[in-house]
């Protein structure tokens, strides 16, 4: 479960994946002799990107190097083409993926992830204007909400709240698009992505989060970890480890909001 702690900024929510009562002895990284292989992708931002001298850079990469801090183990971050990432590390051709592959039962049977850093929470956004309540399955009934056709999106506003009229899209940004010149009451979609459109320039300043998080996996997945190799159970441990110690000293929450101007959360 998710808690959201105290925001260090008012309009930021920073989520909080950590169990107070599990932590333990604190966990080493294995020594190697040599420095920690990151891969990651240049092309999925805040997450993993470019940045302007053209190094990777980004939430998960940053998130990375503050690990590797806290390890006091040298790394290095290599960027590759996304869909290539899984078998470069299979091939030994790095030690960990830090990029936002999806934590699945599939993967877990060819690789190791620590627990989750970051979830994909779904969120509602309607138009700041108009006073709409706070979404709830009295709120939503005759409402019109926008939701991408296919979706878990789309699939979880069926089930949880079944009075609201749905109302579908071929993507996102069609929604988005809608919502923005009011022919939607509300939006569902993506935290990461409402979040992002929320406060870009291209929502025009129309349109708010309203609402909590939501975060089932059966719909929205477990999230992403740090992924290592099978045969590397230590560093997957110590990685875990240096994740609980990076969000006690507030490291974490210095990158989230870095990173996450508009919390997803």
């Amino acid at each position: 479960m998710v808690r959201a702690e105290p925001p260090a900024v008012a309009s930021v929510r920073i989520p909080n994946f950590w169990n107070p009562r599990a932590r333990g002895e604190r966990v080493e990284a294995p020594q190697t002799g040599r420095a920690v292989r990151f891969l990651t992708d240049d092309e999925f931002p805040p997450l993993h990107f470019a940045g302007p001298d053209g190094n990777p850079t980004g939430f998960s990469v940053e998130l990375a190097r503050a690990v590797c801090e806290r390890l006091a183990i040298a790394c290095t971050v290599q960027a590759r083409r996304f869909d290539t990432l899984l078998d470069a590390l299979a091939q030994q051709q790095g030690d960990v993926v830090a990029a936002a592959i999806p934590l699945t039962p599939a993967l877990r049977q060819k690789f190791l992830a620590t627990r989750p850093y970051f979830r994909w929470p779904a969120r509602f956004a309607a138009r700041s204007d108009r006073g709409l309540p706070e979404p709830s399955v009295a709120a939503l009934a005759g409402k019109t909400v926008g939701v991408v056709a296919g979706s878990a999106h789309a699939a979880y506003l069926k089930a949880v709240f079944p009075k609201a009229v749905a109302k579908e899209f071929t993507d996102v940004a069609a929604a988005e698009g809608a919502l923005k010149r009011g022919e939607t009451d509300y939006l569902f979609a993506d935290g990461l992505n409402l979040a992002l459109w929320v406060g870009g320039a291209e929502s025009g300043q129309c349109c708010a989060m309203t609402g909590g998080d939501y975060l089932e996996n059966r719909y929205f997945g477990e999230g992403i970890g740090f992924v290592t190799r099978p045969e590397d159970a230590a560093l997957s441990r110590a990685l875990d480890d240096a994740l609980q110690r990076v969000w006690d000293d507030g490291k974490y929450a210095e990158l989230y909001l870095r990173f996450f101007p508009v919390s997803p959360f």
